[in-house]
C-alpha cells in the first residue's frame, strides 16, 4: 500500500522534522505576512504586473514552489534516501497512463465548462487572446506550472502523507491533516479578499479529493494529473484580477463579483462524480479499509 511505504525503509526521523517543519514554516511565514503588509496580496501583484508585466510577474511567483519541488526531490533522494518512484506510487513504475487519464478529463471538464460559462454570460469575459504575449506565458507557464503543482503533490499528498501515516498508524488521521493544511496554504491567495473564507471549501475539499485519489488509488498518478490540469489549464484559458494568476489567458473574467455556488456545486456534486469514474475505471474496492483503518488492515 502506497501510505505504508515508510514501513519498508529506515526512516531518518531528524530529516522528516527538518523538512516539513521548513516548508509548512516557510508556508506560515507567507500567510503572516500577506496578513501584516499594508495592502492587500492582490494589490501587490498588480505593482508588481504594473513594473514587470504579466509573464514576468507569473514566473516571480511561480519559481519559489518550482524551485522547491527540486529541492525536496534532492531531500528525498539524497537524505532521506527513498526513490522518487515509491513516494509516487506503490506500483513497480509510475503509471504514466493514469497520470495522463486525469490530465485529460480535468482538462475537458475545464475547457467545456468555461466555454459554456462564456456562452450563457459573455458580458462577464472578454477575449484577450494575443499571440505575441500568449506565446511566451504559454512557454514559461509548461515549465514551471509542472514543477510547482508537482511541489504540492509530493509534498502534502506524498512527504507528509506517508509520515503522518507513519506516526500515527493511521489512514484517515493523514488525509484529514494533509487536505486541512493544503487548503490553509491557499490562505494568502488574493481569491481569499474577493471572495471571503468561504473560498477555502473549495481548497480544503480539493485537498480531501486528491487525498482521496491518493489512498484509493495507492499512488499520485491521479493528483498529479488533476492538479496540472486544474492549474495549466486554468492559467492558459481564464484568468482574472483577482486571481493569483493574473496571466495573458485566452479569456479575461470582468465580472464584478463571484458566485460561491459554483464552487459549491464543483465540491458536492462533481468532486465525487470524478471518484465514481475512477472507482468504475479502476476498479476500487474496500473503501472503509483504504480510508479509514489503521495501517496494516
Amino acid at each position: 500500500m502506497y501510505i505504508e511505504q515508510l514501513k519498508k525503509l529506515k526512516v531518518n526521523e531528524v530529516a522528516y522534522i527538518i523538512c516539513i517543519a521548513s516548508v509548512l514554516g516557510f508556508f506560515g511565514l507567507n500567510i503572516i505576512s500577506s496578513f501584516l503588509v499594508d495592502s492587500d496580496v492582490n494589490e501587490s501583484i498588480q505593482l508588481l504586473i504594473s513594473q514587470f508585466g504579466k509573464t514576468i510577474t507569473f514566473v516571480i511567483l511561480v519559481f519559489p514552489l518550482s524551485f522547491l519541488c527540486i529541492l525536496l526531490l534532492l531531500w528525498i533522494k539524497y537524505i532521506n534516501k527513498q526513490s522518487i518512484t515509491s513516494l509516487t506510487t506503490s506500483r513497480v513504475k509510475i503509471d504514466w497512463n493514469r497520470i495522463f487519464f486525469m490530465f485529460s478529463l480535468w482538462s475537458v471538464f475545464l475547457v467545456i465548462t468555461s466555454l459554456l460559462s462564456y456562452y450563457f454570460f459573455p458580458e462577464e469575459f472578454i477575449i484577450q487572446f494575443n499571440w505575441k504575449k500568449f506565446l511566451p506565458f504559454a512557454i514559461v507557464a509548461l515549465l514551471l506550472i509542472p514543477l510547482q503543482i508537482a511541489f504540492e503533490e509530493y509534498f502534502f499528498r506524498g512527504y507528509l502523507m506517508q509520515y503522518v501515516g507513519f506516526k500515527t498508524n493511521s489512514r484517515f488521521i493523514p488525509l484529514v491533516v494533509t487536505s486541512l493544511l493544503f487548503g490553509l496554504m491557499h490562505l494568502s491567495n488574493p481569491e481569499i479578499g474577493a471572495m471571503g473564507y468561504s473560498i477555502l471549501i473549495f481548497y480544503i475539499g480539493t485537498g480531501f479529493l486528491l487525498g482521496v485519489f491518493t489512498l484509493m488509488d495507492d499512488g499520485l498518478e491521479l493528483a498529479l494529473g488533476f492538479h496540472a490540469a486544474n492549474n495549466l489549464v486554468g492559467a492558459l484559458l481564464v484568468t482574472s484580477d483577482t486571481s493569483v494568476f493574473q496571466t495573458n489567458a485566452i479569456f479575461k473574467d470582468i465580472s464584478t463579483s463571484q458566485s460561491f455556488y459554483p464552487i459549491l456545486i464543483q465540491v458536492v456534486l462533481v468532486y465525487p462524480i470524478l471518484l465514481l469514474v475512477c472507482s468504475k475505471k479502476y476498479n476500487w474496492k474496500n473503501w472503509k479499509q483504504n480510508l479509514v483503518s489503521k495501517l496494516g488492515e
